[in-house]
This record gives C-alpha cells, sequence and structure tokens, in this order.
C-alpha cells in the first residue's frame, strides 16, 4: 500500500471519529430528549448527496478549566453547504453533543465564514440552534464569537434570507442572532428562547416561572411574537424550513421562483359569492377568501399565532410566489393594534426586501381604541404600517372586500400609499368612518330633535351607507381602479401581476430610512 493510500485510509476514519461527534453516550443522550443529532437534522434539511462540509477539523483553542485535554473535531457546531430542491443553501447546526454546543471563539468564527459565503454566493443561510450558550471557560472571547454574528447578520439582512429554527437552549445574548434573522421557527418543548433564566427571573422579581413557560415556543410564537413557526418535532420544524424557502428567491437580486401549476389562472369561484355575511358587523374568516385565490389553495401562514386580527404568510399566483396581507374579522372585527401593526410592517418590509410582490384584502374597522393601546404606543406601532407600505416598491396590488375606514383604509396599501392596482368589491365601504359612527357625530341634532330618534337614526345610516360607504364614490375619484366580481378576484390579481411583473420604482437618494421603532 502506498504511502497516500494510507494516509487516505486515516483520513476515513478521522472524520467517521468526527461525525460522532460528542460521543455515543451523549447522542444517546440527546435521543432521550427526543431531539436528533446536528448532523441527523442537516440530513433532513439538505438534499440527500448534496452536503458538503466547512472546518470539520477545526478545534476550540481553549487550556483552562479542565477542557483542555478534551478536543472535538470541528468544535460545537457543523457547517457546510448543500442543496435544497435542487437550489444552494448554507447551514449551521449546533451540536450539543460538544460542549453542550456553547459558543467558543472557533464557533464563531466558522459560523461567521458560512455566513460570508452565503452572502458573496447569493444563498439562503439557515442556523440550526441548540446551545448552551457562551463558552464560560473562554471568558469575554467567546462572547466575541457572538458579535461575529450579529454583524453579519445586520449586514446581509435584506440581502440573502436568513432562517433560525430553535431546536433547544437559545439563551441570553444568543436569542439576538436569531432575533434579527428574517424568520425564527421553534420546536414545541425543546426550543427555549430567553434574556434570562427562571432562577434569575425569581431572584429579580420573586416570580416562580418555568423554563417553557417563560421562553418555550409558545410564549414565543402567541405572546412576545419573535417566533414565527411552531413545530411539533425536530423533523417538521425542519420541513417547514425547506417549504418556506420554496417561497423565496435566493437573494435580493432575483425575482420569486416560478413553479408549474394545475390551478387555471383564470378560474372563476363561485363560492365567493358566499363567505362575507349580509349584515357588516358579522365576523367571516379571511382564510376562506385567500385559499379560495391562490394557487391550489396552498398558503403558508407566518405569525399564526401573534396579532391574530391580521394574516401574512405565502402564496402562489400563476405559479409565481406573493406575500399576503389581510385582516381577520374574527378577531378584534380586524382591527389594527401595537402586535398587527408589527407583524404587517415587519412582513412587508421583508417581501419588499426580496422582490415579493404584496396582495392585500381590506376588510378594516380602524386601529383599535383604549387606554393600553395609546399608552402603548399605537401612534408609532401603526406608523410602521404606513411606512413600509410607503417605502415598498414591489407590486402592490388590494381588494376590498369590506370595510375600510379612516387611517386605517390609507395604512393598507392604499392609492394614496402607493398601491399600484387598488380592486374593491361591490360590498366594499369605503369611508373616514362607519355609517353608525358618522351619522352620529354629523346628524347627532337632527336625530336628537326627532319625533322618533330611533326610525331617524336608521334611515340615516342607510342614507349615509348609500351615498358614502360604497366603493364607487372612491372609484370616481380613481382611488379605487375597479369594482370587481369577487368571482373573478384571482384573474384580475393574475392579470395586475403580469401587468406589473417589470415595474420600476424609485426612492430619493438616502443612507437609509428610519422607521418608527
Amino acid at each position: 500500500m502506498s504511502v497516500l493510500a494510507e494516509k487516505t485510509e486515516e483520513l476515513a476514519r478521522v472524520r467517521e471519529k468526527a461525525v460522532q461527534g460528542g460521543g455515543a453516550k451523549r447522542v444517546e443522550a440527546q435521543h432521550a430528549k427526543d431531539k436528533l443529532t446536528a448532523r441527523e437534522r442537516i440530513d433532513i434539511l439538505i438534499d440527500k448527496g448534496t452536503f458538503e462540509e466547512i472546518d470539520p477539523f477545526v478545534t476550540h483553542r481553549c487550556t483552562d478549566f479542565g477542557i483542555g485535554e478534551e478536543h472535538y473535531l470541528g468544535d460545537a457546531v457543523v457547517t457546510g453547504y448543500g442543496k435544497v430542491d435542487g437550489r444552494l443553501t448554507f447551514v449551521y447546526a449546533q451540536d450539543f453533543t460538544v460542549f453542550g454546543g456553547s459558543l467558543s471563539i472557533v464557533v464563531g468564527e466558522k459560523i461567521g465564514k458560512i455566513m460570508d459565503l452565503a452572502a458573496r454566493s447569493g444563498a439562503p443561510c439557515i442556523g440550526l440552534l441548540d446551545s448552551g450558550g457562551a463558552r464560560i471557560q473562554e471568558g469575554a472571547v467567546s462572547l466575541i464569537g457572538y458579535d461575529m454574528l450579529f454583524v453579519r447578520n445586520t449586514l446581509y439582512s435584506g440581502v440573502i434570507p436568513q432562517l433560525s429554527v430553535v431546536m433547544g437552549p437559545c439563551a441570553g445574548g444568543a436569542v439576538y442572532s436569531p432575533a434579527i434573522a428574517d424568520f425564527i421557527f421553534m420546536v414545541k418543548g425543546a426550543g427555549q428562547m430567553y434574556i434570562t433564566g427562571p432562577v434569575v427571573v425569581k431572584a429579580v422579581t420573586g416570580e416562580d416561572i418555568s423554563l417553557d413557560d417563560l421562553g418555550g415556543a409558545m410564549v414565543n410564537a402567541r405572546k412576545s411574537g419573535n417566533c414565527h413557526f411552531v413545530a411539533n418535532t425536530d423533523e417538521e420544524s425542519l420541513q417547514m424550513v425547506r417549504r418556506l424557502l420554496s417561497f423565496l428567491p435566493q437573494n435580493n437580486r432575483e425575482k420569486t421562483p416560478k413553479k408549474d401549476i394545475s390551478d387555471d389562472p383564470e378560474r372563476r369561484d363561485e363560492e365567493l359569492l358566499n363567505i362575507i355575511p349580509d349584515r357588516s358587523n358579522q365576523v367571516y374568516d379571511m382564510r376562506k377568501i385567500i385559499t379560495r385565490v391562490v394557487d391550489n389553495k396552498d398558503f403558508m401562514e407566518v405569525h399564526r399565532l401573534f396579532g391574530q386580527s391580521s394574516i401574512v404568510g405565502f402564496a402562489r399566483l400563476a405559479g409565481r410566489s406573493v406575500g399576503i396581507v389581510a385582516q381577520q374579522p374574527q378577531y378584534l372585527a380586524g382591527s389594527l393594534d401595537i402586535d398587527t401593526s408589527d407583524k404587517i410592517a415587519r412582513f412587508v418590509r421583508f417581501c419588499d426586501c426580496f422582490n415579493v410582490p404584496i396582495i392585500t384584502f381590506v376588510d378594516v374597522p380602524g386601529y383599535l381604541p383604549g387606554t393600553q393601546q395609546e399608552y402603548g404606543g399605537i401612534i408609532r406601532h401603526g406608523a410602521k404600517i404606513l411606512f413600509a407600505y410607503s417605502e415598498a416598491t414591489v407590486p402592490k396590488v388590494s381588494v376590498v372586500t369590506r370595510k375600510a375606514y379612516g387611517g386605517a383604509y390609507l395604512a393598507m396599501s392604499s392609492k394614496g400609499l402607493r398601491g399600484d392596482i387598488n380592486y374593491a368589491w361591490p360590498s366594499a365601504e369605503i369611508a373616514v368612518m362607519g355609517p353608525d359612527g358618522a351619522v352620529d357625530v354629523i346628524q347627532r341634532k337632527e336625530i336628537k330633535e326627532s319625533a322618533n330618534p330611533a326610525e331617524t337614526r336608521a334611515r340615516l345610516i342607510a342614507e349615509y351607507r348609500e351615498k358614502f360607504a360604497n366603493p364607487y364614490v372612491s372609484a370616481s375619484y380613481g382611488y379605487i381602479d375597479d369594482v370587481i366580481d369577487p368571482r373573478d378576484t384571482r384573474p384580475k390579481l393574475i392579470h395586475a401581476l403580469e401587468m406589473l411583473e417589470n415595474k420600476e420604482d424609485t426612492l430619493p437618494y438616502k443612507k437609509h430610512s428610519n422607521i418608527p421603532l
């Protein structure tokens, strides 16, 4: 056997050792928690046979506190690139079997290298997070590893899609890398995100709280809004990542991907005539409209559990990806509040970053009133929607299905906010405020002095609705481009997007904007 052949066999043995991570016992411990190892997760995410590892032989440099003799090839993260549905994708997966997945300066350097390669190659970067935090034995040096991530998360924001999948602990400073990323996935029962753990919370505030109640997936998805997608298992979360990537371009220079579909672009839908109730104060599920309009009823909702009076997500029209923004009348009558404002503005800005056309379905009675909203900053938060739609240069097409009142109507991709095409259904009511409230304000005296106030009020409301709260008044001014048959919504949207495919729009020269945060 030649010397080269011997060294090649040695290489194979070394690689086999690297694949074992922290060893069989630690792998078993990981499996006992119903968690996959870093490499098992990558095998699910990346197309079979396409993963190429980077830096498999790197080890930590720390010699203090008893870890100096304990070296593992690759340290506590597996990094590399491969393909997802045939498209280049970069990935790093923290390895909890090696020093609890803790972040050393070497781990930070490995991840930073992958992020740089992703940006230069114009491809998404996916982080699979499962870590005990900064490696204490390295002191401040390990903290610099986080800085390496934060800077790159920020510089490459809006350049390539960045997705974070929280599949285990993610605490303290570690949470800020996923927080800067575009979307966060969490695994229920395993993923955790919090700044300080239960022990510190108890010491400072006296509160007794579990890890899951403090920073589990459901808390972050429903209450704080940090989490966009919740999965039950590692496998499910990774399949969700693959699905999301199918809607996204590789980078900010590409158009959205085109997919062959079996759904007729000219399809009309009779059922769209029966979804909105006859009475304007009755609720309905806006998702029924969305799914009947988009290709093959395929709608991937984002932030489903947060800010539930609004709906955002991805779908396709004639095979091309679009972003969907809508009100949900089933919650708070579809009002805009602090949470929905943040949710919509963030989603609109993501779509604009990555050339995803925005379709907006409008049924909004206004911004949610009340001292809690006012004191919480609804003015500042609500302005984010106005800012996001005004700034967006992607194609923007809207459909007013029912209510569209006041400033909330303006916020939802109105013509004044540079909406490209604005449609309305015949059921649309577009006005400063609803007929009931308007009549009570402007004709209060007439109602009060009438012989039958209730009858007079009802008559005046009907007159107001006929004269002002209908789509034809706005259409007569050109604020609504067309009042359409609801059954034609799908082909109308597709035709509008085809017309806007080569849209060019500009913004005044600036270093960057200053959105009201």
